[in-house]
């Protein structure tokens, strides 16, 4: 639905153009966005290329693992019929580490590994477990203490300050993640009865 809207409005812009005149105007718009958009992602390789490395050596140097059993107290809460050497734990730590740092990316193959670990230990193969569902809500509540990508962005375009969003990013982190647990806790009682 979403691409018919676009396919629209393009094609709306267009027609517009073509009718007042301008259409030397959409076309040097058009490319010079092209440009943008190649450079843009160019850098943002860059930056996904040096964070993606950091959580590698990370990895290597052993300080996922060490993080993910200090945080084993926070994912006993959060997933309490998740053993505690259950590889499921791993992932679901390196997951929330890398969306902590702001890495969507390289949060994605730990999460989807997270999930595959969880469908393990679900009975139910047809309907995500309470562990799933509270994984997803978690994700989708934008754990993220730095934003990597926003900081970047904000550099490219000219920002005099690129990290002063940290501290709203943090406090609305807090709120929306707290909101999601607190959602799952409640949904999990009410399933309970």
């Amino acid at each position: 639905m979403l691409n018919y809207l676009w396919a629209f409005m393009i094609l709306l812009g267009v027609i517009f153009a073509a009718f007042t005149g301008r259409m030397d105007q959409v076309t040097e718009a058009a490319i010079e966005s092209a440009k943008e958009a190649v450079e843009l992602c160019i850098m943002l390789a860059g930056v996904v290329a040096m964070w993606m490395g950091l959580m590698k050596i990370a990895e290597i140097a052993g300080l996922i693992k060490s993080l993910a059993k200090k945080m084993r107290p926070i994912l006993r809460f959060l997933f309490p019929k998740v053993p505690d050497d259950h590889p499921a734990q791993h992932y679901i730590a390196t997951n929330i580490i890398a969306n902590m740092l702001g890495l969507g990316w390289g949060a994605t193959p730990p999460g989807l590994k997270a999930m595959e670990e969880l469908q393990k230990l679900n009975k139910d193969k047809q309907t995500a477990s309470t562990a799933m569902c509270t994984f997803l809500i978690i994700n989708i509540s934008s754990v993220q203490l730095i934003s990597v990508n926003i900081l970047a962005y904000r550099a490219k375009y000219g920002s005099n300050n690129p990290a002063e969003i940290i501290g709203p990013s943090i406090l609305a982190t807090i709120v929306s993640t707290l909101v999601g647990v607190i959602f799952v806790k409640i949904m999990m009682k009410v399933g309970k009865k």
